[in-house]
């Protein structure tokens, strides 16, 4: 009977939001093969004197430059044939960024580093299509039990803004008056006494901001929004 020779390596799921572009995601250009040229998720084997968590950030940091303080174990991927190279298993995670908050610089196996529009994306190496499949039905379905926002919008914004952010992730459009009434009834957001400035001609509306302590809170404990 011969012995097990399976590799464990780390991927990372990395969403990022804008008003202008909608939700997108991050991704790297392979820079040897398998799939070189090949666009794929941030990531790679664990070392041995490391964590999972370790591993995924310092991969995530080496290939794209992007940091993040929380990742979020989404899954195990193990099919055999999932890398033409050995037999390895993948856990995936994934997280939520502001992407105007970093300048992407690639490195190590990674030859370019580039948000994607999430209506727009290229072929992936791998299984990571898969992998980005269940990472974006997972995020539906997290908005629907905890808020989401914080990690994605600007500390002031126009409540345009969070309604386009959950138009984004449903796939579909929010009922206006009856989604900001159950927002506002939640306790996170607070209206400022500051108003939007526009560039073009239209009525400004307020600005808001999250209350981190109530958001972090209601993140804990959880709720049922949608009922």
């Amino acid at each position: 009977m011969s012995l097990q020779d399976i590799k464990v390596s780390v991927d990372a799921v990395v969403f990022g939001y804008s008003s202008q572009t909608g939700l997108s995601v991050l991704l790297i250009k392979r820079k040897k093969e398998p799939f070189q040229h090949c666009w794929a998720l941030p990531g790679g084997l664990v070392k041995d004197n490391e964590s999972l968590e370790e591993a995924v950030e310092r991969e995530l940091h080496e290939e794209s430059g992007v940091s993040i303080n929380y990742l979020e174990q989404l899954y195990s991927f193990g099919k055999p044939d999932r890398d033409p190279r050995n037999r390895v298993i993948s856990v995936a995670y994934f997280g939520l960024v502001s992407p105007e908050a970093f300048t992407l610089n690639a490195s190590t196996d990674a030859e370019e580093a580039k948000w994607f529009s999430m209506l727009e994306l290229p072929d992936l190496a791998f299984d990571h299509a898969e992998i980005l499949d269940l990472a974006f039905k997972r995020l539906q379905g997290k908005i629907r039990y905890e808020p989401v926002g914080f990690e994605l919008l600007t500390e002031k914004f126009p409540f345009s803004d969070l309604e386009k952010l959950y138009s984004s992730l449903l796939g579909e459009p929010v009922d206006r008056r009856n989604f900001k009434k159950k927002i506002m009834k939640l306790g996170f957001l607070e209206q400022l006494d500051e108003k939007q400035q526009l560039s073009s001609a239209g009525r400004p509306g307020f600005l808001y901001t999250f209350n981190k302590e109530s958001y972090f809170e209601l993140k804990e404990k959880g709720f049922n929004f949608w009922v």
